[in-house]
């Protein structure tokens, strides 16, 4: 089967990588402690900016040597995987302090979320990913991928009094904000040669999990009205982006230090989401029980892409690769295998802490990622 000349590819990721402790360590002594509101959203100093310049050539190296093609930077600017673009945006704030969440581990151990409060008109003013784009661009051999989170991603971090209703009276005017602000972000990324762009989030997956629904519910919000206002705002977002872009949508039910929010298969949003969201490829969480069959994907038009999330980053546990053979073969039963791809099922760090694993377990499963990748098609 010939290799794919454009992203996705059949090996690629989610972007996240695990942060070397002295990275960690110097964010921590520069910007504060981690459970302090200082130490989330964009920054400015350009110490720190070194040493983040420095880890940031080790991981590409280290992307590199596992064979893959997509690189990204890691995430390494970044506090949480949302904070910086979120928080970068007008009229959006962040709160360290939020409520506790449906967050938990296999144990039933819980964590709490930041919160986002949007207390003005959303609007984009600058983008806080050009520069990074442009550093690994110049530094990297493949192809640079930049991860944003989705727009619903703001919705879902906000609770039902933090989003001032003096501002933002009628929703679907904080949707089209969004959504603007968010083409604003995509012509930057494109004038500098962006080509790769994913959109990173976990409402839609949680609409799969019948008590996330009843949340929303009670909260006031029409699960199926929510999908819908989703993909509305997404097709609305990359309507005009660069031609040579190309747009993925990664979607788990949460990654937290280990911890995940929800469950349940794709079936109750496949259909919509598949055929109406017109991104290029989605990047689906399938590495446990939790995310379900491979049924669903016989909704998937031809000319879009799937990437397998079958690996995990929430567990050191290496998987065999005649397992993992065995899925994507039964995952081809309902899409044609052409249009598949595998990746981990999520980013390794979605904060800066990162999860349960070590940096030596990351690269032996992207090596893994790589390795299947070319015994099922050939390439990488």
């Amino acid at each position: 089967m010939a290799g794919r000349d454009q992203p996705p590819f059949h090996a690629d990721h989610v972007g996240s990588l695990m942060r070397p402790e002295a990275l960690r360590e110097a964010r921590e002594r520069i910007l504060g402690p981690h459970d302090l509101d200082h130490n989330f959203g964009p920054h400015n100093n350009a110490e720190l900016r070194a040493i983040e310049d420095d880890f940031i050539r080790e991981a590409v190296a280290m992307q590199e040597s596992a064979g893959l093609r997509s690189i990204t930077d890691g995430e390494f600017r970044r506090r949480i995987w949302w904070s910086e673009f979120l928080l970068s945006l007008e009229g959006v704030t962040g709160n360290y302090r939020g409520p506790t969440t449906d967050f938990r581990d296999r144990t039933g151990h819980a964590m709490p979320a930041p919160r986002i409060d949007v207390t003005g008109k959303i609007r984009w003013h600058r983008s806080v990913n050009v520069e990074p784009f442009k550093f690994i661009k110049a530094i990297c051999k493949g192809t640079p991928k930049v991860t944003i989170p989705a727009p619903q991603s703001l919705y879902f971090s906000t609770t039902p009094d933090s989003i001032d209703r003096g501002v933002y009276p009628d929703r679907a005017e904080l949707w089209n904000d969004l959504a603007i602000a968010y083409r604003a972000e995509l012509a930057a990324l494109g004038e500098v040669g962006c080509t790769y762009v994913q959109l990173d989030e976990v409402m839609t997956s949680c609409l799969c999990d019948e008590r996330q629904r009843a949340k929303w519910r009670a909260r006031g919000d029409d699960p199926e009205t929510l999908l819908r206002t989703y993909g509305r705002t997404i097709n609305h977002l990359i309507e005009g982006r660069p031609p040579a872009m190309k747009v993925a949508m990664h979607t788990c039910r949460g990654n937290l230090q280990g911890h995940f929010l929800a469950e349940g298969g794709y079936d109750p949003i496949a259909e919509y989401v598949f055929n109406e969201i017109g991104v290029d490829a989605f990047f689906l969480e399938y590495d446990s029980e939790r995310a379900g069959g491979f049924e669903p994907l016989r909704f998937v038009p031809r000319g879009k892409v799937v990437v397998l999330g079958l690996i995990s980053t929430k567990t050191p546990a290496l998987e065999t690769p005649d397992q993992i053979i065995k899925r994507i073969e039964a995952a081809s039963k309902f899409i044609p295998i052409d249009q598949l791809c595998l990746s981990p099922q999520c980013g390794f760090s979605s904060n800066y802490l990162g999860n349960p694993i070590t940096i030596d377990d990351q690269k032996r499963k992207l090596e893994l990622v790589v390795s299947i990748a070319q015994r099922v098609w050939g390439s990488a």
